[in-house]
């Protein structure tokens, strides 16, 4: 059996002037970041490099963001997140993203490609404080959809929460093993293979932008979405939810969503990346 890959990234970005730097990046293991770009000016683009290309059984990827005061954070990874077949090992990624006041981040990976056989489990922590705010999402493929690969076999664990000074804005825990009926239940995933999920927190997420954005949303038999906003004292957020049959249109929808949000939520207007283009 080979070898496990322990890998961990930490980055911590800071206000120089009018212009976002990376004051900090550690890393171990094959887990690192490309020289940070400045398409934007002062926003700070960092793209997250995974060299073996795709996660394995045993492995186990640490990601640590912390934005401070008064910066803006884009990160990108190259390419999607493959979980490979896992021998009967887990493997794991976990997030963990920190938006200071005053501060905002841009959190748009590609997708995790989820093979038959994997047993993946991808957790994400966001702490937004007063002030803050962050627009990010994750998407995931079961079975390797361009090689007519089904995911037959195999576990998916997905843990994402949301906290603001410590109390929690939404939390989702979810197990999905390959032979779950929930795959082809209506309430469930409905024959769907693919799942996103966009979230936007700060301030100016409100039920007025949740009602404009449901309204850009599609309802067709093999793509679906649907929008919420939740809110408490401190912080507010709008969660959409999607499921379809292809990637790309999934993608498309969530790219047109933060295109939408972009704005509202940071008071910067949308601009698509180039990874995007590629």
């Amino acid at each position: 059996m080979p070898p496990a890959w322990q890998a961990s990234l930490r980055l911590r970005f800071a206000a120089r002037g009018a212009r976002t730097v990376l004051a900090v990046r550690q890393h171990q293991g094959p887990l690192m970041v490309q020289k940070p770009l400045y398409p934007e000016g002062g926003i700070c683009h960092a793209v997250i490099l995974h060299p073996p290309a795709g996660v394995a059984g045993g492995d186990s990827l640490d990601i640590t963001l912390h934005a401070e005061t008064g910066t803006h954070a884009v990160i990108a990874t190259p390419g999607a997140t493959k979980w490979y077949k896992s021998l009967g090992r887990d493997a794991s990624q976990h997030v963990r993203l920190t938006v200071d006041e005053g501060a905002r981040l841009d959190w748009l990976p590609q997708e995790n490609i989820v093979f038959d056989d994997a047993r993946a489990r991808i957790a994400t922590e966001l702490a937004v404080a007063p002030g803050g705010s962050a627009i990010g999402w994750d998407a995931v493929v079961l079975g390797r959809q361009a090689s007519g690969e089904q995911w037959a076999r195999g576990s998916l664990w997905l843990d994402t929460q949301v906290r603001c000074e410590g109390r929690a804005l939404w939390i989702e825990q979810s197990h999905l093993d390959a032979a779950s009926p929930l795959r082809g239940a209506v309430p469930g995933l409905d024959g769907m293979c693919v799942l996103g999920t966009l979230w936007a927190v700060g301030s100016a997420a409100t039920q007025e932008l949740a009602e404009t954005l449901a309204e850009r949303l599609p309802l067709t038999a093999d793509l679906r979405a649907g929008v919420t906003c939740l809110s408490s004292p401190a912080q507010s957020m709008l969660l959409l939810r999607v499921l379809g049959r292809q990637m790309e249109p999934v993608r498309q929808l969530m790219v047109d969503a933060w295109s939408a949000l972009r704005e509202p939520i940071h008071g910067v207007p949308a601009r698509p990346l180039r990874l995007w283009a590629t």
